[in-house]
């Protein structure tokens, strides 16, 4: 699959069940964060599982431009010679990040406190997102912004030459910005203080400390209060990435829903800042299971057994889980769409601002396929047709996201009617072995150009 270039239409239909094992992808964010730090730190740091989705594949690039030695040595093992904090050159060409909002963002943090100037861009969905939550605070630091209206991209960053410590409190949940900020703060000297109301997802604190940086967390009554102190000599590291919890959402999800599945998913990692879908699911009566509990570099991982599950019913999604699932609320959607009575989901406005309106999106989708869809601002609710009863049949625009894209295929594969989806190309970013993974399970799932 790829990205770019002409559209992939794909369809989806009701066939037998899915059984095996789905051995889903390196995790996305732990890919993005190992690759950068890596690039930060003096010495080798080798990746293992590396997730090779064309998303990491550009940040892997950025970290070359960048006067990093990083190098592919086949079959998701890589190594990264880096040049340590505040070493980074000025890349001599623009910097294109895809369509990853994580990896753009993520960059620009990084290179904000070293003397350069860098231009960034990406595909059409990543220039039409706002960078104006990150550079706002990256400006605190002494770093210069430069883009088009709605602070889009392409978009030019000044580094800050001089740059100060910075104390910031996050305004609404988010990782890619709390991120950013500390990844900025490595080159800044003294004390940058990050403040979260509402815990994100802690891959960057944790990584950070695996490097050898000196951080902090604290747990107040601001809410949680990250301290790092800048200017450490990162250390090399050994990284074995876990399993990504975000695309083993789609196969986890239509086993639940066709008809005698039982899909083994196996290394996937289980931080409690990423695995709020999981808890949700089983709230709703997945027949959804953890099994060899362990943990891996600091992460939390087990092997997950997902099977048919006729008879799950909707809840309420409390909003303080929304940071742990945001990504998966497209595909938790659709599960909704065959439980019993109303799914809702609230404290979820991030999702108008990814890749496209993922609210609206799915909101669209499940309603020409015969679903009854609530939405506001910050929330949306999805009225259940139980089990069997959903008639499907339509096709969908991705709108350029590898999420929608997936949710409504996997959706496809227990409606009445076959789903098709205008574009599949997108699913390259993310999980570049989709369509192999869930044909190979038994999903009839095929491209229709």
């Amino acid at each position: 699959m790829s990205s770019h270039g002409a559209p992939i239409p794909m369809i989806s239909r009701k066939g037998g069940p899915l059984t095996g094992t789905a051995d889903v992808p390196g995790d996305k964010s732990i890919s993005h964060r190992a690759l950068i730090l890596g690039a930060l730190s003096v010495g080798e740091t080798r990746i293992t599982d590396l997730l090779e989705g064309q998303d990491v594949l550009n940040t892997a690039k950025a970290m070359r431009a960048f006067g990093a030695e990083v190098t592919d040595h086949g079959g998701g093992e890589w190594s990264v010679h880096g040049v340590g904090v505040g070493g980074f050159s000025e890349p001599e060409q623009v910097i294109d990040c895809g369509n990853s909002g994580t990896g753009v963002r993520l960059i620009m943090g990084t290179m904000a406190t070293s003397p350069i100037t860098v231009t960034f861009t990406g595909d059409a969905s990543l220039n039409a997102r706002p960078m104006g939550r990150v550079t706002d605070p990256l400006a605190l630091f002494g770093a210069q912004a430069f883009g088009r209206d709605g602070g889009r991209l392409p978009m030019t960053i000044v580094g800050a030459a001089d740059p100060v410590p910075v104390r910031y409190a996050v305004p609404v949940p988010s990782a890619q910005v709390k991120s950013a900020v500390l990844l900025a703060g490595l080159n800044a000297p003294g004390e940058t203080v990050v403040i979260e109301k509402d815990a994100t997802r802690d891959h960057t604190e944790r990584m950070l400390a695996g490097f050898g940086a000196e951080l902090s967390v604290e747990e107040t009554q601001e809410g949680r209060v990250i301290t790092l102190t800048g200017q450490p000599e990162l250390k090399p590291q050994a990284i074995v990435v876990p399993r990504d919890p975000s695309s083993a959402a789609f196969p986890v999800c239509a086993a639940l829903l066709v008809e005698g599945s039982d899909v083994l998913v196996p290394n996937i990692g289980l931080n409690p800042t990423r695995a709020g879908l999981f808890h949700t699911l089983q709230e709703m009566g997945a027949d959804l299971t953890f099994e060899n509990m362990r943990e891996e570099g600091g992460e939390p991982v087990a092997d997950l057994r997902a099977r048919f599950s006729p008879d799950m019913a909707g809840v309420e999604v409390p909003p303080e889980r929304a940071a742990s699932m945001i990504d998966e609320y497209p595909v938790l959607s659709v599960v909704a769409a065959f439980a019993q009575g109303k799914t809702e989901m609230r404290g979820v406005k991030e999702l108008r601002v990814k890749e496209c309106d993922r609210i609206d999106a799915m909101a669209r989708g499940l309603r020409a396929a015969g679903v009854k869809v609530e939405e506001g601002t910050d929330w949306w609710i999805v009225h259940g047709r139980d089990h069997g009863d959903v008639p499907g049949g339509v096709t969908v625009e991705s709108r350029l996201d590898h999420r929608i894209a997936m949710a409504f295929l996997v959706m496809g594969l227990a409606t009445e009617k076959p789903m098709r989806v205008d574009d599949g190309g997108p699913i390259a970013t993310s999980f570049p072995i989709f369509e192999g993974l869930m044909t190979g399970l038994g999903a009839g799932l095929v491209r229709t150009n």
